[in-house]
């Protein structure tokens, strides 16, 4: 989740019942009161599919979807009430769960290029990630970030280092050139973060 876009995604209940399934109450609920819920009648006697739209960017209105914070990313859990077409019903609290991350995002510049073989490459980039509570990306300090490269003959990107980003979220590795190639920075996530990865830069090495 962005700070620009609502995201629309569906939550199904499956089950069965001897008369069928009819409706489904489907609460969500996160960290620091994070909370939404909706209902929706079965588009099937063993299958019940809710929609829920949420954001993290500035829209006023009564009608708006959930508006996320910061500290409602992490891990959210899935409870449901089930009626069934007999008038039973059936509370399934906790029955799934689901990670919501703020998005990340990376960039690359290796430099010079082109550069001589055997020579120092620079290789600088920036993490940020966005901020649910400012509507704005702003940099992740303290991360571990891969640096990568991919020979231009290759399909196959190797990790050449691990480099911590600093506390505007900001990267720097110096590597030696060796052959053409791709270089670039891969974040794989955390709990509350999601990955990101850069598009790689080219660089020429000549002899």
């Amino acid at each position: 989740m962005g700070v620009t876009h609502d995201v629309v995604f569906p939550v199904t209940v499956t089950g069965s019942d001897d008369s069928g399934l009819s409706f489904a109450d489907v609460d969500l609920k996160g960290p620091h009161g994070g909370f939404s819920t909706t209902d929706a009648f079965c588009e099937t006697a063993t299958a019940c599919t809710t929609v829920f739209t949420v954001n993290a960017h500035p829209a006023p209105g009564s009608d708006d979807p959930v508006d996320l914070a910061n500290s409602n990313a992490g891990t959210w859990s899935v409870d449901a009430l089930v009626d069934a077409n007999d008038g039973e019903s059936v509370f399934a609290p906790g029955v799934g769960s689901f990670g919501l991350k703020r998005a990340a995002r990376l960039t690359v510049d290796a430099s010079p290029e082109p550069v001589a073989k055997g020579a120092r490459i620079t290789v600088t980039g920036k993490l940020v990630r966005a901020n649910w509570d400012t509507y704005r990306y702003a940099g992740y300090a303290g991360q571990a970030v891969k640096l990568q490269f991919r020979p231009k003959d290759s399909s196959t990107y190797t990790t050449v280092a691990t480099v911590r980003t600093t506390n505007t979220g900001t990267l720097h590795a110096t590597v030696k050139a060796v052959k053409d190639g791709y270089w670039r920075w891969n974040f794989t996530g955390t709990t509350t973060t999601g990955p990101a990865r850069a598009t790689g830069d080219y660089v020429d090495v000549r002899p």
